[in-house]
């Protein structure tokens, strides 16, 4: 596991690139900045690319098409996220201070582009009350996996983690490495995240990189959370929302879990 910040500047930083060391990703991941009126090009010879807003308001233009997408803030609004596959033009102009991830991997499939859009975004509302008491209440929206881009190398999605809970969570692990990019409501906010044994405390803009072990996220109370969340799938092993939980905390998830606990909350406490 590895996990850093960067000091974002204007323009393209870059967090992972697999020219100098893709940390077993396979994968470029970067944060675009663009003030209003700025735009930015990226044609990749070899590569598909991604290009999810986590904030602003930008003009996406390829292959003769345009979007016009408004995001004021990931926490409260949902995405959109331009697909493309290699050699594709894609231009970028902002209208607004604009905030956007971009991730690639070499794929000579050719297909046609798809914008993800909040109507087309999959959202499932995971962890009700029921479940662990609330704790691991969260949403996880997915834009394109195997089941739906079967032709791309890579899946992207995010995970709205209320503050306080859990999200990944009960502990797993799959094959294919992963990357979480972090985002907090407050640039103070601040979360922990937990794996291949060790602990590490999460914050605004932060990545990290999971290549083994069991993995969960938590973010502190009082501040929301949210992270992409990217895989490019294995040569002849492609991810198919794998998960396999750790043994020692799969018990978590049976129905009556926390029972005893509501049981407690009648009793005198001494």
């Amino acid at each position: 596991m590895t996990y850093f910040d960067r000091e974002i500047k204007p323009g393209y930083n870059a967090y992972i690139d697999a020219a100098v060391d893709d940390m077993g990703t396979q994968m470029d991941v970067g944060l675009l900045v663009l003030e209003a009126g700025q735009s930015y090009t990226i044609e990749e010879g070899e590569k598909e690319t991604a290009v999810l807003l986590f904030s602003g308001h930008v003009t996406y233009e390829w292959n003769g098409k345009r979007e016009e997408a408004v995001r004021p803030d990931c926490f409260r609004h949902e995405a959109y996220c331009l697909l493309a596959p290699r050699e594709t033009r894609i231009v970028l102009t902002a209208h607004d201070h604009s905030e956007l991830y971009i991730q690639k991997t070499v794929n000579p499939t050719r297909y046609a582009a798809v914008m993800y859009t909040p109507e087309t975004v999959q959202v499932q509302h995971a962890g009700a009350q029921g479940e662990l008491m609330g704790c691991m209440r969260r949403e996880i929206k997915t834009f394109f996996d195997y089941d739906n881009a079967p032709f791309s190398r890579m899946v992207l999605g995010e995970v709205l983690n209320f503050p306080g809970k859990w999200s990944s969570y009960p502990p797993h692990h799959h094959p294919q490495p992963e990357v979480y990019f972090y985002r907090f409501d407050h640039p103070q906010g601040f979360g922990a995240g937990f794996a291949n044994g060790e602990i590490y405390k999460t914050g605004h803009n932060g990545l990290s990189v999971i290549t083994s072990g069991f993995h969960s996220q938590t973010a502190a109370p009082g501040y929301a959370m949210c992270y992409a969340w990217g895989i490019r799938h294995l040569d002849g092993d492609p991810w198919k929302k794998t998960r396999i939980d750790d043994p020692e905390h799969a018990w978590l998830w049976k129905a009556d879990a926390n029972e005893h606990i509501f049981q407690m909350e009648g009793e005198e406490r001494r």
